[in-house]
């Protein structure tokens, strides 16, 4: 796989990168974007393939970016297919990240340094080849003008946007409203992104919980008490009503 093309996890945190403040719009749902990303990619590298709502490794053969072999390897190593939502919902510490280091090793945006409060140190990019920043949205914003179906990439960065919630930043204010629609339709284009995005939309509202297990012979559910549903693997579990959780952005 050349370097010459952009990957769909560089465009869409270029996407979600604000000129004006440097950071990333919705940043909490843009790390499982950044997941699901990877997936379509290596899709369509020819590396994995959808299996009903799983992902199969159909050739582990290196694809020459180090983020998507590390990602490929990964699943190879799960041995049999990974549902898309366990994939998506597992931890990807620093992956937005790995993306930012990235893009300023290739030019495309440069760090920032600052202070939050005047004691925090900050770091903010700024992006550098802002043609590329503005052809990417061109194209977004061809397929919700023209409403000609779009290239599978395209198509599969647009249902991403949706799903982690960038239409907003695209498309803000009333005005942007049937923009925002329009994106959200163009996800019926790539089946795969298609795939990766309700996942991505599916473990932000919490529906990845696995089916309820049979209790053990002999046991039996007290009168009234609550079934309980383990979490899948690698799948953060949500805090309970009332309780406080600290988010620690990476």
């Amino acid at each position: 796989m050349g370097r010459s093309r952009r990957t769909i996890p560089e465009e869409l945190l270029l996407l979600a990168l604000d000129p004006t403040t440097g950071t990333t719009a919705q940043p909490q749902s843009l790390d499982l974007g950044l997941a699901g990303a990877q997936l379509v990619e290596l899709a369509l590298a020819g590396r994995i393939a959808p299996d009903g709502d799983r992902i199969a490794v159909v050739s582990p053969r290196p694809t020459g970016d180090p983020t998507l072999d590390c990602a490929l390897e990964l699943l190879r190593r799960r041995g049999a297919p990974v549902r898309a939502v366990h994939w998506i919902g597992g931890p990807r510490l620093g992956l937005r990240q790995t993306y930012l280091s990235h893009l300023e090793r290739c030019g495309m945006v440069h760090a920032v340094a600052g202070q939050m409060c005047g004691v925090l140190p900050t770091t903010r990019y700024q992006a550098t080849e802002t043609a590329i920043s503005r052809e990417i949205r061109a194209r977004l914003d061809s397929a919700i003008r023209t409403g000609v179906p779009p290239d599978p990439r395209t198509a599969a960065l647009a249902a991403l946007a949706h799903a982690v919630g960038l239409g907003k930043h695209l498309y803000p204010g009333n005005e942007g409203r049937s923009s925002r629609s329009r994106l959200r339709d163009l996800i019926r284009h790539d089946p795969m992104g298609g795939l990766v995005a309700h996942a991505v939309m599916d473990v932000q509202n919490g529906a990845v919980a696995q089916p309820r297990r049979p209790a053990p012979a002999g046991r039996q559910a007290a009168p009234g008490a609550r079934a309980v549903v383990e979490p899948a693997r690698g799948v953060p579990v949500q805090p309970h009503r009332g309780s406080m959780a600290r988010v620690v952005a990476h």
